[in-house]
C-alpha cells in the first residue's frame, strides 16, 4: 500500500526522497504514516519494478540530489491499483483488541490511559494546518482538480477524531462510575466485616 502512495505522489510531479517524506509528514499523517527508511526502501522497489526512474541532479552550492519520476508502466500500475475493488475482509483494530482485555489492569490506570488517548490528536488545530498544507501542495503541483479528494481525506480525519474524543469521554465516564460503585461496595463490605468482628 505504501508503494502505491509513493507512486501517486511522484505521479503528481517529480520528487526527491526528502520531498516525498515531507508530504507524508505534513499532508498525509492523519491517515498514513511512513518512516524515512520505509520510503527509501519502497523507492528502490519501485525503481526495480520499472515504475519509476531516478535522475542524479548536480547542484551548485548545495548537495546533489536524486529526483524520481514516474514511468508509463508506473502510471498504468497506479491506475490499476485505483480501480482495484478488493476490500480487505473483516476489520482489525489493535487498540480495541487491547481495550477488550483491559480488565486485567487497575481501573485507575485505564481511566488515565483513555484521558491520554483522548488528547492525542493529529489535528490539534482542527485541521487548519493540514488544509493549509494541502493548498500549498495543490499550488506547487498545479493540479486543482485533484485537491477535492485531498480535502475529503482531511474531513474524514476530523470526523474520526471527533468520534474518538466522544468515545473516550464515554469510556472515562463508564469507568469512573464503575470505580465509584466498586469503591462503594468495598466500603460496605468492610463496614459489614468490622461489625461482624465486633459482635
Amino acid at each position: 500500500m505504501l508503494k502505491h502512495g509513493i507512486l501517486g505522489l511522484i505521479n503528481n510531479g517529480d520528487k526527491t526522497g526528502y520531498e516525498i517524506m515531507t508530504v507524508f509528514r505534513d499532508s498525509l499523517s492523519h491517515f498514513w504514516t511512513a518512516q524515512t527508511s520505509q520510503i527509501y526502501r519502497e523507492l528502490k522497489t519501485l525503481e526495480q519494478a520499472g515504475w519509476i526512474t531516478q535522475t542524479h541532479v548536480e547542484q551548485t552550492g548545495k548537495p546533489d540530489k536524486n529526483v524520481f519520476s514516474i514511468t508509463p508502466a508506473g502510471h498504468d500500475e497506479l491506475v490499476r491499483w485505483l480501480r482495484e475493488d478488493e476490500i480487505p475482509a473483516g476489520y482489525k483494530n489493535p487498540f480495541l483488541l487491547k481495550t477488550f482485555f483491559m480488565g486485567d489492569l487497575p481501573v485507575e490506570e485505564n481511566i488515565a490511559f483513555f484521558k491520554m488517548f483522548r488528547n492525542d490528536s493529529v489535528f490539534p488545530d482542527d485541521g487548519k494546518g493540514a488544509s493549509a498544507n494541502v493548498d500549498l501542495y495543490r499550488q506547487a503541483i498545479n493540479h486543482p482538480e485533484k485537491a477535492i479528494y485531498w480535502k475529503l481525506t482531511i474531513e474524514f480525519g476530523r470526523m474520526y477524531e471527533k468520534m474518538q474524543r466522544e468515545w473516550c469521554d464515554y469510556c472515562i465516564q463508564e469507568l469512573e462510575e464503575f470505580k465509584r460503585l466498586k469503591d462503594g461496595q468495598e466500603y460496605i463490605d468492610d463496614q459489614y466485616k468490622t461489625t461482624k468482628e465486633e459482635q
